[in-house]
C-alpha cells in the first residue's frame, strides 16, 4: 500500500472571513493539525515563556511583532508535527515569513477565502464576545439563544472595541496591505488557491471537494452542509 505525501497546507483570509469556521471544518473533515499564529502566541504570553515575554513587550506598545521571532515561534511548533498533515493559520504574514518557512518545509497549498469587505463589516460590527472562552455570536446568523447572554453559562457577552465600523475598516486595510504581497507570492508559485464568495456555507463545499482530491475526509456525514 502506498502512503500518501503529507499534506502541507496555508489558509488565509482577512478577520471577519469566516477562517475560523473553514478552519474548524477542514480540522473534523480531514483530521489536519491545526496550528494557529493567534492561538500559539496567546498560549506563550498567557505562559510566560522567553519569547512570550518578547512578543508581549511588542503588543504593549501596539507594535507588530517581527518577522523573526513570529517565524521562530511557529517553526518550532512545526517540529513537532513532522507526522500529520497540517493547516497553518495566520502565518505567514509577510513574505519574510513565507521565505523562511519555504526553507524549513514545501508549501503544497494555500487556501486563500476572497470575501468582500463590506460583507465583513457587517459581520464584525454584529459580533459579540463570551471573554472567558472566546466563544463568538453573530448577531445575524449564530444569535446567542438569550440576547446578551452566553449559551453555556449564562454569563453576559461583550462586543470588543476593535469591532466598531470606523476600527473594522482599519484592520481590513492593514490587513489587504500586508496580505496581498504573501498572496502574490504564492500565486506566482502556483500554490494559490481562491475561493470567492459572501457565506461560509456556500464557500465551503467548493473548499471540501479541493480538499477531497488532496486527502480522504474522515468523517463523511455531512460533509458539505455541516456548520
Amino acid at each position: 500500500m502506498v502512503v500518501p505525501p503529507l499534506l502541507r497546507a496555508v489558509i488565509m483570509g482577512p478577520p471577519g472571513s469566516g477562517k475560523g469556521t473553514v478552519s474548524a471544518r477542514i480540522i473534523k473533515h480531514f483530521g489536519m493539525k491545526h496550528l494557529s499564529s493567534g492561538d500559539l502566541l496567546r498560549d506563550n504570553i498567557q505562559k510566560r515563556t522567553e519569547v512570550g515575554i518578547l512578543a508581549k513587550s511588542y503588543i504593549d506598545q501596539g507594535q507588530l511583532i517581527p518577522d523573526d521571532i513570529m517565524t521562530q515561534l511557529m517553526l518550532n511548533e512545526l517540529k513537532g508535527l513532522n507526522q500529520y498533515n497540517w493547516l497553518l493559520d495566520g502565518f505567514p504574514r509577510t513574505v519574510a515569513q513565507a521565505e523562511a518557512l519555504d526553507k524549513e518545509c514545501q508549501i503544497d497549498t494555500v487556501i486563500n477565502l476572497d470575501v468582500p469587505f463590506e460583507t465583513i463589516k457587517c459581520r464584525l460590527t454584529a459580533r459579540w464576545i463570551h471573554p472567558a472562552s472566546g466563544r463568538v455570536y453573530n448577531l445575524e446568523f449564530s444569535p446567542p439563544k438569550v440576547q446578551g447572554i452566553d449559551d453555556i453559562t449564562g454569563e453576559p457577552l461583550v462586543q470588543r472595541d476593535d469591532d466598531n465600523p470606523e476600527t473594522v475598516t482599519k484592520r481590513l486595510q492593514a490587513y489587504d496591505a500586508q496580505t496581498k504581497p504573501v498572496l502574490e507570492y504564492y500565486r506566482e508559485k502556483r500554490l494559490l488557491k481562491s475561493f470567492s464568495g459572501t457565506e461560509t456555507n456556500k464557500i465551503w463545499p467548493h473548499i471540501y471537494a479541493f480538499l477531497q482530491t488532496k486527502l480522504p475526509d474522515v468523517n463523511q456525514k455531512d460533509a458539505t452542509t455541516t456548520r
